[in-house]
């Protein structure tokens, strides 16, 4: 039974060792990209100086802090399903942009993502009012028959649907397959945001 342990763990060390030793540049992005992160969870809290804080790294570090701020503020862009969110995605954009390099490319996407962002807002809203109208009458309509089947004529009382726990589930599960149209082609620019320098 030693000799088993042993072998394990000479096969461990043995896969170990073909890893090979850490670089210093791994160790560096290691520390740094979660110091991004951090910052990026400050910066959409609090209003901080962006430039400032990175100036606080040096040359080598700042690298990987700005790999992690961007990849952080690029998830927390959404659907502007209200005024803070449309708020944080305009403070989320800033940053990014201000960050990249390619400044031309980044404006291209965002003018995409706004794009997206006003077609949900304008024609989105309206497709939410008619598809949430029209589960509302399906679903008042298949609880009027229930009622009739098992009350008979004394079915004809009014019935809040909106707060029946079946329509909100299907509300939500309506609000989400449409919201999802726009969340992957969300996700799309997302991806071609982070991929531009």
């Amino acid at each position: 039974m030693g000799d088993e342990i042993k072998s394990a763990l000479e096969i461990a060390m043995e896969k170990v060792e073909k890893l090979g030793e850490v670089t210093d540049e791994e160790r560096l992005r290691w520390k740094n990209v979660p110091l991004g992160e951090k910052l990026a969870a400050r910066y959409l809290k609090q209003n901080l100086n962006l430039l400032v804080e990175l100036g606080k790294f040096d040359e080598d570090a700042k690298k990987y802090v700005i790999e992690g701020f961007q990849d952080v503020l690029i998830r927390n862009i959404e659907l502007p399903r209200n005024d803070y969110l449309r708020k944080k995605n305009k403070r989320v954009m800033d940053g990014v942009k201000l960050l990249k390099n390619d400044k031309v490319s980044a404006e291209n996407v965002f003018s995409r993502m706004r794009r997206i962002f006003e077609h949900y807002v304008e024609q989105g809203e309206q497709q939410r009012k008619q598809a949430y109208e029209s589960l509302k009458a399906e679903v008042e309509a298949r609880i009027q028959q229930a009622l009739k089947q098992q009350m008979g004529s004394l079915a004809n009382m009014k019935i809040n649907v909106e707060s029946q726990p079946q329509f909100q589930e299907e509300w939500r599960r309506m609000l989400a397959q449409l919201d999802m149209q726009y969340i992957s082609v969300l996700n799309e620019y997302k991806k071609e945001l982070s991929a531009i320098s």
